[in-house]
């Protein structure tokens, strides 16, 4: 019996090990953008790396938030030519306030649709659920390039081009949600429906009261996939944005170093600002992540 004890709390300790070791892996990429970031650019080119800084500057911050302004916001009048600016403030703000306004939206819509689609698709019946769910999944391997013609001249015929909403509303419609939230959908016993319909819930109520606190793990899991997927979509930020207010965080700082010669105390700088926002949102729906993975692993 002693024995045993032992060797659970050896491998205990050792899965401590390994997992300490792996989390310092990932985090230090992290590190090395924060505190580079505050290094000079001679200790950031050294020929051996600087692990800590010697010299704290902020000179990189002072680059971003001086290159170039930009309006704090806009707000264009409907059917005229008329826009109405903000204060003008530093561009980098005003990217870093589209980024998150984009994500954040973004994040409220698809989690919004998916769970609406994802529990119809589960608890209801209806003439072509199977083929629609099909369509779904074969959606979920579609490359977004693939759409990205049509999708264009769509956002362009709509007056969305070169605004957010152009690439915030290609990304509400996520299959990947839709399937997510479908399996946890499945798991919603039909009696508390149906007692819930004999209570005289109508069917709104009984999405709300009895199917959402049920899904509430998976949604929170993909309100994480949404926000950094989101959040780290260039590509499509890249094609559907162009003018110096509308641009996106990840989009500024690519622009303000073509301009320049590599500075990468500049990039730094702009990953540790883009990565702020990140690390909020995943700290505030751990819990919800870490459920929603378990339990979709067991559904699916």
């Amino acid at each position: 019996m002693k024995s045993k004890t032992m060797g659970a709390k050896a491998y205990r300790i050792f899965s401590l090990i390994v997992i300490t070791i792996i989390a310092i892996g990932f985090a230090f990429p992290l590190y090395w953008i924060i505190t580079g970031s505050f290094k000079t650019s001679m200790a950031i080119n050294a020929p051996s790396p600087q692990w800590w800084p010697q010299e704290w500057v902020s000179t990189n911050y002072e680059k971003l938030f001086s290159r170039q302004t930009a309006p704090l916001w806009e707000l264009a009048i409907p059917f005229t030519k008329k826009v109405f600016a903000g204060p003008v403030v530093p561009a980098a703000v005003r990217w870093l306030i589209n980024t998150v306004f984009m994500a954040v939206v973004s994040m409220f819509l698809t989690c919004f649709t998916a769970a609406m689609a994802g529990y119809a698709l589960a608890k209801k019946r209806f003439i072509g659920r199977s083929v629609v769910f099909t369509l779904i999944v074969c959606a979920m391997a579609l490359p977004k390039q693939v759409i990205l013609i049509p999708l264009l001249r769509e956002m362009s015929a709509l007056k969305l081009y070169n605004t957010i909403w152009a690439v915030i509303f290609p990304i509400v419609g996520w299959p990947f949600g839709i399937f997510l939230i479908k399996q946890f959908a499945e798991g919603i016993p039909t009696e508390m429906m149906e007692a819930a319909k004999i209570d005289g819930a109508n069917e709104w109520k009984t999405f709300v009261s009895v199917a959402y606190p049920m899904i509430k793990p998976g949604v929170g899991a993909l309100a994480i996939f949404t926000f950094i997927n989101s959040w780290n979509d260039y590509f499509m930020q890249l094609i559907m944005l162009s003018s110096t207010s509308n641009l996106t965080i990840s989009l500024g700082i690519a622009k303000l170093q073509a301009e320049n010669a590599t500075d990468f105390g500049l990039i730094m700088a702009g990953a540790a600002l883009a990565a702020v926002p990140i690390i909020i949102v995943f700290l505030a729906f751990q819990k919800y992540f870490t459920k929603g993975i378990t339990m979709g692993a067991v559904k699916g």
